[in-house]
C-alpha cells in the first residue's frame, strides 16, 4: 500500500495536471507541482485558500478576478465555495491559460481540487461560456450583500435533509437570524445605512461560517444558516460566537455609539422534514427569541413527529 502511495504521489508530481487538497477550513494540505506553480504556493507553504488569493490578486498573478472590490468578490465566492459535493466550472489565469477546474467535496469539508488546461480548445465559444457562468453565479448571489440567496440556501437546505447512510448521524441545524430593530435603524439613519449595516452583518457572520455550512440572505433583515450534520447543542456554540462578533460591532464611524445585535432560532432537521417545515419551526423559535428580549437564540423544543406536519 504504501507503495501504491508514493507511486500515485510521483504520477501527481509529474503530471501536467493541477491538483490540491483543502481541509474543512480551506487551507491547502496538498498541491502537486503544476498547482503551485500556477499559483505562486512554495513547496512547504500550506496557506489557507482565501490569504492565498489575496496575495495572487494584489500581486497581479494567479485566477483573474473581475473584481473592483477583492474583498467583496471573496465573501461572494466562498459561500457557494465547497457548499455542494461536486462543481466543474472554467478559470482563466493572468498568464493566458484557461483551465477546467472540478471539485469534489467530502462530507467532513475536505476537498480535491483538479484542473486541466484546456486553453486551445473550443475557443470560439469560451466568451459565451463563461458568461453562462457569470449569469449563473448572479443567479444564486444576492445583490446586497455578496452572500448566497434564497435559491441557493434552499437547495442547500434540501441537500441538508436527504437521508443519511448512518442512521444515528444528525442531519443537522436550520437557524434564521433577524437583525433586531432593523425598521428602526432605517426610521432614523435612513435606508443607505440600514443597507450597510446589512452588509456588515453579513461581513460577520460569514467570517465565521465554517465549509460545509451555509449563509444566505432570504429577504430584508432575514438571514438563513444551514449547518449540516451538526447536534443542536453544537450548533447553538456557532450562533451564540455569531452575536458576540456582532455585538462588537460598530459600523458607522460617524456615529461611533451605533451598535446593533440579532436574534435567532435553532431547529433540529428530524426524520420527515421538508424545507419548508424546517424553516416554519426555525422561524417559531426565531419569534421565541424576539419575545424572549432580542439579542438571543431559542432553540425549537417541538417533538420529533411534529416535524412533517409542521409548515
Amino acid at each position: 500500500m504504501d507503495k501504491d502511495i508514493t507511486r500515485l504521489a510521483e504520477l501527481f508530481e509529474s503530471s501536467p495536471v493541477l491538483a490540491a487538497v483543502y481541509d474543512e477550513f480551506d487551507r491547502l494540505r496538498y498541491a502537486n507541482k503544476a498547482f503551485r506553480a500556477a499559483y505562486f504556493i512554495e513547496p512547504d507553504e500550506t496557506p489557507f485558500w482565501p490569504d492565498l488569493m489575496r496575495r495572487n490578486f494584489h500581486a497581479k498573478r494567479g485566477t483573474v478576478i473581475h473584481a473592483a472590490d477583492f474583498e467583496e468578490w471573496l465573501i461572494a465566492t466562498q459561500s457557494r465555495r465547497g457548499k455542494v459535493g461536486f462543481r466543474a466550472f472554467e478559470t482563466d489565469l493572468i498568464d493566458g491559460r484557461w483551465l477546467w477546474m472540478t471539485e469534489t467535496v467530502q462530507k467532513d469539508g475536505w476537498m480535491l481540487c483538479v484542473a486541466s488546461d484546456v486553453t486551445g480548445l473550443r475557443a470560439k465559444t469560451r466568451t459565451v461560456r463563461q458568461d453562462r457562468d457569470l449569469a449563473i453565479k448572479a443567479s444564486y448571489t444576492d445583490e446586497l450583500t455578496g452572500i448566497a440567496n434564497r435559491r441557493f440556501v434552499t437547495a442547500r437546505i434540501e441537500d441538508m435533509l436527504q437521508p443519511q447512510e448512518d442512521a444515528e448521524t444528525s442531519l443537522g441545524c436550520l437557524c434564521v437570524l433577524d437583525i433586531d430593530r432593523f425598521k428602526s435603524i432605517n426610521d432614523e439613519y435612513g435606508h443607505q445605512i440600514g443597507d450597510l449595516v446589512l452588509r456588515d452583518f453579513a461581513k460577520r457572520v460569514h467570517r465565521l461560517v465554517r465549509r460545509t455550512d451555509c449563509f444566505g440572505r432570504i429577504g430584508g433583515e432575514e438571514f438563513v444558516l444551514t449547518l449540516p450534520a451538526t447536534p443542536v447543542g453544537q450548533a447553538h456554540l456557532i450562533v451564540d460566537r455569531m452575536l458576540a462578533s456582532v455585538r462588537k460591532s460598530r459600523p458607522l464611524p460617524e456615529h461611533p455609539d451605533f451598535r446593533y445585535t440579532f436574534s435567532a432560532g435553532i431547529a433540529c432537521a428530524q426524520s420527515g422534514d421538508t424545507a419548508i417545515s424546517l424553516y416554519a419551526r426555525a422561524d417559531r423559535a426565531l419569534y421565541m427569541a424576539k419575545l424572549g428580549g432580542r439579542d438571543r437564540i431559542h432553540t425549537d423544543d417541538s417533538p420529533a413527529d411534529r416535524s412533517a406536519n409542521a409548515g
